[in-house]
């Protein structure tokens, strides 16, 4: 079962959060919310009223009193649906990994070999430094580092990916998580984590809607707000005595009542998005998590919606990652069939894509077929860290394939010559972007096969909409200076790091941050790992080292580098809701005001009759239409809370101007109409 956002108003949600949005009413919950909490003592002080008048013991209309006291109630319950049924979505989700998170069995061995003693144990069992060998079939027990094996593992359970994916000692691909399923062979792993500390432990609470902290900028608006809510509040509260001084003063009139005054603080005070903040916040991590992100917290979200330089990782992220044969290059006296027959001999066994590429190349220009490897009676030499290159012997012929450095050194151990011709080949192919791999056979260089970076489709236009954003980009590589530059011009990035080290790469985030600005980077290395730790925004993929994962504030659980555009856009799309409903809601206040204020005080002063531009019914019917329209609008506003604003890459100036157009223009007019149509309604059922 994937975790990809349900329905928004899917019917089990729905129910669970009806039943959650009346035990929030619970003082305990409601005080952490300053906005609502206000609402919430008026609904209780209303309601009082209202009994005390159904008693006989003060004088009012129980019918109009007790209209206020209800909807005020229905404000409180819509605040508190909305955040239910947030943290509702996040809840199912983490219901979804921990039917992940299984109790099983390990083989725990005395030592790290396939042949030494073992013994059956529960995975709850295990701890930091154990060592287990799973087989294929089993579950694996825990996080850990494989130190010996590799095999093929189903990931699903955790990543929501069909696709199994190789596992296997050494390099960045040598981490395991507890959960998924051996699909092949064995493998001998080491736990890095003790148990209720693993990964699939951390990403259930971390999507615990209920355990979210606020963000920086949350608490922010939050105190912004309650200086709002308690400027209203003495505002509302100096109303009154003046209002019964007016009365005395003239002999005439009538004096506010608490329940107005009620009323009027609820319609004043910013309650819409009071009421929707929390659900606010809470989906853009549900959204996040939708995008099989893992974010450590609300900050990270957040963070990612202020980046404003993303470095990225040039292969898989702006190019496909594998490098493809697109040109033989012969050296001066060498034709070019002669070189390609050499390069594809010395391919045939190589099974990389690169490898592939080169005797797809030379067959597609000079027809020369594959040989059969059985007759060929060839010894061929495997590609290794320190050569850096391959080959193979047939025929008496030694043919050598590999980096240019690799190739120099062969020649000069067989006494041959590099020739200068071919230096000039090599920084040619490096110019146009190309990585150049030399050939040789013997004591003599053949030429150069280039081996060409494919940029991804589309991904220079994903560049120029950044770049509108404001964000800068730069490309990561340990290529060279010349291969670099030309492919970040292909890609379109406005800037690259060459020949990348994990301190060059420190030092490089280290910079940008001095300036002032906020950086995200994505990474599955142990080299990676102190840039990640670094950056603001750090993405690890799921497929790289725990070293990455614990470095990361993120975990990309589909290990797809050019995930960090999206994670971006959500953290941008977050802010953006939350100004948008910002905006809304304090511009609705506006009409709220032409509709309760008069409503509020024509009894006490007739003269603000004037100001009923709205032409309402009756003070009762617009003081009671306010009310029910202030309710009513945080149900409306619900879906926009959680699925989120629509977010379309442009500059700050153009999104200022788009949000104040639509939410601030439509927080002015929607209240008018809604407010004006409530009134009607009342008028026709006789309440007005």
């Amino acid at each position: 079962m994937t975790r990809k956002q349900r329905a928004i108003f899917e019917p089990a949600l729905m129910r669970t959060a009806l039943k959650d949005a009346f035990k929030k009413l619970s003082p305990r919950i409601q005080w952490r919310n300053p906005v609502m909490f206000v609402v919430y003592l008026g609904s209780i002080i209303a309601t009082i009223i209202w009994l005390m008048i159904l008693a006989g013991q003060t004088q009012g209309s129980a019918i109009f009193t007790g209209n206020i006291a209800l909807w005020l109630w229905f404000t409180v319950l819509f605040a508190n649906f909305a955040e239910a049924l947030a943290e509702g979505r996040s809840k199912a989700q983490a219901e979804s990994l921990k039917g992940a998170k299984k109790t099983s069995w390990a083989n725990k061995l005395a030592e790290p070999r396939l042949d030494s003693p073992s013994e059956r144990v529960s995975s709850e069992n295990l701890q930091k430094g154990d060592i287990v060998l799973v087989k294929a079939g089993e579950m694996i027990p825990c996080d850990g580092e494989i130190i010996e094996g590799g095999a093929s593992v189903d990931e699903s359970a955790i990543t929501g990916e069909s696709a199994p994916v190789i596992r296997e000692s050494g390099g960045d691909f040598s981490s395991v998580t507890g959960g998924t399923r051996l699909l092949s062979d064995w493998l001998i792993i080491q736990s890095t984590v003790n148990q209720g500390e693993t990964f699939l432990d951390r990403m259930i609470a971390m999507v615990e809607g209920a355990k979210r902290r606020k963000t920086p900028n949350e608490v922010a608006l939050t105190i912004l707000l309650i200086a709002l809510t308690i400027v209203f509040l003495l505002a509302t509260a100096t109303i009154f005595p003046y209002s019964q001084f007016s009365v005395e003063a003239s002999g005439s009139g009538t004096a506010v009542s608490i329940t107005i005054l009620i009323a009027l603080l609820v319609c004043l005070i910013p309650t819409t998005i009071g009421g929707l903040l929390s659900a606010i916040g809470v989906a853009g991590m549900s959204r996040m998590l939708g995008a099989n992100v893992i974010a450590t917290s609300g900050r990270a979200v957040e963070a990612a919606g202020d980046v404003d330089v993303l470095l990225l990782d040039k292969t898989g992220t702006i190019t496909l990652g594998n490098r493809q044969a697109s040109e033989f290059l012969p050296a001066h006296g060498v034709k070019e069939q002669e070189l390609a027959d050499a390069a594809q001999l010395a391919s045939l066994a190589d099974e990389t894509p690169e490898g592939r590429s080169i005797v797809v190349l030379a067959k597609q220009r000079f027809n020369l077929r594959e040989r059969d490897l059985s007759t060929l009676d060839a010894t061929f030499i495997p590609f290794s860290a320190q050569t850096r290159m391959s080959g193979v012997n047939v025929q008496g012929r030694n043919i050598r394939k590999g980096a240019v450095d690799a190739i120099r050194n062969y020649m000069a151990s067989n006494k041959g010559v590099f020739p200068a011709e071919v230096n000039g080949l090599v920084e040619q192919v490096a110019r146009t972007g190309s990585t150049p791999l030399v050939v040789a056979e013997g004591n003599r260089v053949l030429g150069v096969v280039a081996l060409k970076d494919i940029v991804k489709g589309g991904i220079k236009e994903r560049f120029a909409q950044l770049r509108t954003m404001g964000i800068k980009t730069v490309m990561i590589t340990g290529d060279n200076h010349l291969t670099a530059g030309a492919i970040a011009a292909e890609a379109g990035v406005d800037d690259f790091l060459s020949e990348a080290t994990p301190e060059a790469k420190l030092a490089l985030i280290r910079q940008y941050q001095s300036e002032g600005r906020l950086v995200a980077m994505t990474g599955d290395g142990t080299n990676d790992a102190p840039a990640l730790a670094q950056a603001d925004v750090a993405v690890a993929m799921n497929s790289g080292t725990q070293a990455a994962k614990e470095a990361g504030n993120m975990v990309d659980l589909d290990s797809n580098p050019t995930k960090l555009i999206e994670v971006v856009h959500i953290g941008k799309q977050m802010l953006m809701t939350r100004g948008s409903l910002t905006t809304f809601s304090i511009s609705n206040d506006v009409a709220k005001y032409f509709a309760i204020i008069p409503a509020a005080f024509s009894a006490t002063y007739p003269q603000l009759n004037m100001l009923n531009i709205m032409h309402l019914t009756s003070p009762t019917s617009a003081i009671l239409s306010a009310v029910i329209f202030n309710a009513l609008i945080i149900v409306f506003l619900i879906p926009l809370a959680l699925k989120g604003v629509n977010y379309t890459a442009m500059s700050a100036a153009a999104l200022l101007r788009r949000n104040l157009l639509i939410y601030g223009l439509g927080g002015l007019i929607v209240p008018f109409a809604g407010i004006k149509l409530i009134d009607m309604l009342l008028t026709v059922l006789g309440l007005a």
